[in-house]
C-alpha cells in the first residue's frame, strides 16, 4: 500500500513537472516592440510633373431665344412643336387667338381711308378757291382756311397710318415663328393658354456649335488667355475634346471675382447637349522632375508630404515638398529617389525607426 502511494505521488509530481516546462515554453521573452512589423509597400517612381488648373464649365448653345409675344395678350390657339423638334427660320411654331387686334387693325385702315378721302377732296376745293382768288371771286382768307384744313386731314391721315402699322405689328405678333434654324428645346404652355407679353411659348436653340462657358479666379487671369489650349471632359456623354480658348472678358467679376472665359466647339453631328457640365483643365508652366507615389501613402500638410520609407528592415518618416497632385497620384519633389519602398499599408501603426517585415503590394 505504501508503495503504490509513493508511486502515485511521483506521478502527480512528474504530471506537475510536465506541465509547467510546458507553459515556460510558451512565454515570449522577446519584447513585442522589437518584431518587425508587417507592412505593404510601393516603389516611388521618377517622373515629370506640370501643373495645371481645372475649372468647371456648362456647355451653352451658339443662339438661344425664348419665342413668345412681345406686343399682345391673348389666348394660345396652337402650338405646332415638341421638346426635340428640328425647326427652320421662319417656321411657325404657335398663334395666338388675335381676333379683336385684327377687327382694330382693320378698323383704322378704314378710317384711315376716309380721311385720306376727305383730305383729297378738301385739297381739290383748296386748288379751285385758289383759282377763283386769283380772278378776284374768293377772299384769302377762304383759301388760307381750306389749305389749313387740308393739311389737318392730311396730318390725322398719317397719325392713324402710324397707329395702323402699329396694330400690324400685334396682329404679325399673333403669329409665333422660329427665328432661326434650330431645335426646340422647351415648351411652356399648351393651346388654351393665356399668355402676355414676354411669357414664352417654345425655347428655340441652335447647337451647330456650341459655347463651353466657364469662370476662373482673378489671379488665373492670364492662364485662361485666348488661344491657350484646353483639355475637356463632357460629363454628359464622357467626351474627351482638345480645344483653345476662344474669348475671355476683359475685366473681373465685382461680385465673385472672377473672370469669364468661353471656349468654341463645332458640333455640327450634334452630339453635344447643353447645359451638360464639362470638366476644363489647362497645363501652366513647365514640366519638372518629380517623384510620384500613391496619395493614400502620405499625409500632407500645406506644402509637405509626410511618408515612411522602408531602407533594409527599418521604416523612417520622411518629409517632402508636394509639387502636385492628380487623381490618387502624388508628385513630390525629386529628393524622394526612385526605386525607394513606400509604406502603404500598416503605415498608421508605425513610428519613425521601426523594423518591418515589408511585403511588395500588387494591385
Amino acid at each position: 500500500m505504501r508503495t503504490v502511494i509513493l508511486f502515485g505521488v511521483g506521478m502527480v509530481l512528474v504530471a506537475m513537472i510536465g506541465m509547467y516546462l510546458r507553459a515556460s515554453s510558451r512565454v515570449n521573452d522577446v519584447a513585442l516592440a522589437s518584431t518587425p512589423k508587417p507592412v505593404s509597400t510601393l516603389k516611388a517612381k521618377a517622373t515629370t510633373f506640370r501643373p495645371e488648373r481645372t475649372y468647371v464649365g456648362t456647355t451653352k448653345s451658339w443662339n438661344a431665344a425664348r419665342v413668345g409675344p412681345q406686343y399682345v395678350s391673348a389666348y394660345v390657339g396652337t402650338v405646332l412643336v415638341r421638346p426635340g423638334a428640328v425647326v427652320k427660320r421662319g417656321e411657325v411654331l404657335a398663334t395666338l387667338d388675335c381676333r379683336n387686334a385684327s377687327a382694330a387693325t382693320r378698323e383704322i385702315a378704314a378710317r384711315a381711308h376716309a380721311i385720306e378721302e376727305r383730305q383729297t377732296a378738301v385739297q381739290h376745293e383748296a386748288d379751285r378757291t385758289k383759282e377763283m382768288q386769283e380772278g378776284g371771286f374768293a377772299s384769302a382768307n377762304e383759301l388760307e382756311q381750306l389749305n389749313a384744313k387740308s393739311a389737318a386731314e392730311k396730318a390725322e391721315a398719317e397719325s392713324m397710318r402710324a397707329s395702323l402699322v402699329s396694330r400690324s405689328l400685334e396682329v404679325d405678333d399673333c403669329v409665333l415663328r422660329a427665328p432661326f434654324a434650330g431645335e426646340v428645346s422647351e415648351r411652356f404652355v399648351d393651346p388654351g393658354a393665356y399668355v402676355r407679353p414676354g411669357q414664352p411659348v417654345a425655347t428655340v436653340i441652335d447647337r451647330t456649335q456650341v459655347r463651353i462657358v466657364a469662370d476662373a479666379p482673378e489671379s488665373d487671369f492670364s492662364v485662361v488667355a485666348p488661344g491657350t489650349a484646353v483639355k475637356m471632359v463632357v460629363e454628359a456623354t464622357g467626351a474627351k475634346l482638345d480645344a483653345v480658348v476662344s474669348r475671355r472678358a476683359p475685366a473681373a467679376d465685382d461680385a465673385t471675382r472672377t473672370v469669364h472665359f468661353e471656349i468654341d466647339v463645332p458640333n455640327a453631328n450634334h452630339a453635344l447637349p447643353v447645359g451638360s457640365t464639362v470638366r476644363l483643365a489647362i497645363d501652366v508652366g513647365t514640366p519638372q522632375p518629380a517623384t510620384e507615389v500613391p496619395l493614400r501613402a502620405a499625409t500632407v500638410r500645406g506644402e509637405k508630404a509626410t511618408l515612411f520609407a522602408v531602407h533594409g528592415d527599418v521604416a523612417k518618416s520622411e518629409v517632402y515638398k508636394v509639387l502636385g497632385e492628380a487623381g490618387g497620384t502624388l508628385y513630390v519633389e525629386p529628393k524622394l529617389k526612385a526605386d525607394t519602398p513606400i509604406v502603404i499599408e500598416g503605415r498608421a501603426l508605425l513610428d519613425d525607426g521601426d523594423k518591418v517585415a515589408a511585403k511588395e503590394f500588387t494591385l
